[in-house]
């Protein structure tokens, strides 16, 4: 996506009862590496990162358009990480992905920061094919809080696959009827 069809400008940091959704900064990348190699956040992810790999992705993470460090606004720690990519690899539709570190599980967090996220792609990003706005995300089918979590928030289940040998769920939502309407048209 070229920066002429970004309707809101980037960077924008998004604010929740609890939570701080703002660019990677330089600071945040130790944590946002543990994303990468936590064997219990990658458990559904197809595992730990390679080394090489993580050295590269902390090298360009920071200020990334669409990837957005949750930090805590009690005491401005990052508890993980929720990205909005436009245009994805299925279909082109805006795809929200998330993780967090394993000791901010269960306390509502992720639920909260991609809620959060997704508003702001209504928002924020051109609508997907057809013209019609819609966010997905993908989760393996294995992964039954991060189902209970989009289904929640929600999401539809739209499609199953196989991908990366492992069961996958697809899950969409688009916004509901009354914003919908107050968007304006994006050419």
């Amino acid at each position: 996506m070229s920066s002429s069809e970004r309707p809101r400008p980037w960077p924008v940091s998004l604010t929740t009862e609890r939570l701080l959704l703002r660019p990677i900064e330089p600071a945040d990348v130790p944590a946002v590496s543990r994303l990468w190699t936590d064997p219990e956040v990658r458990r559904h992810l197809g595992g730990p990162v390679p080394p090489e790999t993580v050295r590269a992705r902390e090298r360009g993470c920071v200020g990334v358009f669409g990837v957005f460090s949750v930090v805590s606004r009690a005491d401005g720690s990052v508890v993980g990480a929720v990205t909005l990519e436009p245009e994805s690899r299925h279909g082109g539709r805006t795809e929200v992905s998330y993780q967090l570190l394993p000791e901010h599980w269960g306390q509502g967090y992720a639920r909260e920061a991609v809620s959060a996220a997704v508003s702001w792609a209504f928002d924020a990003l051109p609508a997907g094919p057809g013209g019609r706005p819609e966010v997905i995300a993908v989760t393996q089918e294995a992964n039954a809080p991060s189902r209970r979590l989009l289904e929640a928030l929600g999401m539809r289940r739209v499609e199953m696959f196989t991908e990366f040998g492992a069961a996958q769920v697809m899950y969409a939502l688009s916004p509901l009827p009354e914003r919908q309407s107050r968007q304006v048209p994006r050419r």
